[in-house]
């Protein structure tokens, strides 16, 4: 399992954005963390989540710690990852 750290995206798996994209911005403490999707690209608000409601992905963006939801959007861009974050999950 990657490393649950800043920058790395996950996909929630919990709560009313299940399914969604979104990027870890701040690591609180080994229970939570802060995630942003941003709310433009993908729906997701930014919000402190439980580690146990989101499952982390391979890819990870480089952000400073707590950045904005445009230095996000900005570091999606750049890695080419805007398109795959705004993708709707499929319906199960």
């Amino acid at each position: 399992m990657p490393a649950i750290e800043v920058g790395r995206i996950c996909v929630k798996t919990a709560g009313r954005e299940t399914g969604k994209k979104c990027v870890i911005i701040d690591v609180m403490d080994k229970s939570f963390a802060i995630v942003t999707g941003p709310k433009k690209v993908t729906g997701v608000k930014r919000k402190r989540v439980n580690l146990n409601h989101i499952t982390a992905l391979q890819d990870k963006l480089e952000i400073k710690k707590g950045a904005s939801d445009e230095e996000v959007t900005q570091s999606l861009e750049a890695a080419g990852k805007l398109a795959e974050m705004t993708q709707q999950p499929a319906a199960q």
